[in-house]
């Protein structure tokens, strides 16, 4: 059976030109910090897993490394930070971060946003009250996080293949990841940093947005679970421009949020401590990757005549892990690349159209 990935409407010449993209997504390794801490000088601050710290770099790919070179067969406190490298001038485009599971060391926090209905039989009154509840309902998910483009580099397809090579990599060692999985946007930040830290954060923490921000980045929220209230915070008592921004994402994590939900993630009232921004959470075998990506044998190149179904094309394992644009037709698991040469005859490949 003849198993091709969806054509172009184009010549073979013309998807050989586009198809032949320098771009691929490989396993960061501690080489990478300089590239990451200029990445990181683009960001604005606010990114968690893209410090502009050297240090905080350091001790991240120290540990995706470390977590890289584990052998497991569950999940226990992984961190795979993987990069975009343009394999010709050896660049780094951008990044992205998958976690295998949270809430270790310690809880992983978010606020539940809940409805509570009060009813006054004597006034003939009764009004809902939107309240947020501290819960850990997430601990043990794993999480998708730190995807970042360089300005440069945020068209021609580089952010879907950046995001979606993370599900491929679940996918390809899908005994390193439970069952659940979550994404934290970042929350609305304005004029005067975050309205939602504003209005709660600050009383508990004693800090203004930026320095709690640079905080944030380099050792986590956990400090702001410490000090938070523990009792429900009745959002009608908020600011209104805290108010507005629960549940909303930055500006710059709006694209981002668009690509998380096509890939099946959904917001059901969980927002970040920090900033209010949405956590969005999928089950992983639901995510349309996993569900749609196939398993093949290269036993070829494609020839200049075909036209081929473009595709985001795997490669290895762990460390040998690899990902990048192709064109390819699949016969029966039998794959034909445009560009073989990245995966060799005889390898074990998985794409996606």
């Amino acid at each position: 059976m003849n198993r091709m990935v969806p054509p172009l409407a184009q010549s073979a010449t013309a998807a050989r030109q586009g198809a032949e993209s320098p771009w691929v997504v490989r396993p960061a390794n501690s080489s990478d910090v300089d590239a990451l801490y200029e990445l990181a000088s683009h960001t604005d601050g606010g990114l968690l897993n893209l410090p502009h710290d050297r240090d905080a770099l350091k001790a991240r790919l120290g540990w995706s490394e470390a977590s890289f070179a584990r052998q497991l067969e569950a999940p226990e406190n992984e961190l795979y930070f993987l990069v975009l490298e343009n394999e010709d001038t050896g660049a780094i485009g951008g990044c992205a971060c998958v976690f295998s599971r949270i809430g270790v060391p310690w809880p992983f926090y978010s606020y539940k946003i809940a409805t509570h209905t009060h009813v006054s039989r004597e006034l003939s009154h009764s009004f809902a009250a939107r309240l947020l509840h501290i819960v850990n309902d997430f601990d043990g998910a794993a999480e998708v996080g730190g995807l970042f483009l360089h300005p440069d580099h945020r068209s021609g397809g580089l952010g879907a293949l950046l995001a979606r090579s993370r599900y491929l990599f679940i996918a390809q060692h899908r005994e390193r990841f439970p069952d659940r999985i979550i994404a934290d946007l970042r929350g609305y930040v304005g004029p005067d940093g975050s309205p939602f830290w504003n209005a709660i954060g600050r009383i508990f923490f004693g800090r203004d947005f930026r320095e709690a921000d640079h905080y944030n980045a380099l050792h986590g929220n956990q400090f702001i679970a410490d000090l938070m209230p523990r009792y429900p915070i009745y959002v009608d008592l908020l600011p209104k421009a805290a108010r507005e921004c629960i549940g909303r994402a930055h500006d710059q994590a709006i694209p981002a949020r668009r690509i998380l939900e096509a890939e099946g993630f959904s917001h059901d009232g969980y927002i970040d401590i920090f900033d209010g921004g949405p956590t969005l959470s999928a089950q992983i075998a639901n995510l349309r990757t996993l569900r749609e990506s196939r398993e093949a044998v290269v036993t070829d190149t494609l020839s200049p005549d075909e036209n081929g179904g473009a595709a985001l094309v795997t490669s290895g394992a762990l460390k040998s892990f690899r990902v990048w644009r192709d064109f390819l037709v699949d016969d029966g698991g039998e794959a034909r690349l445009l560009t073989a040469r990245r995966a060799g005859v005889g390898a074990a490949i998985r794409y996606v159209a």
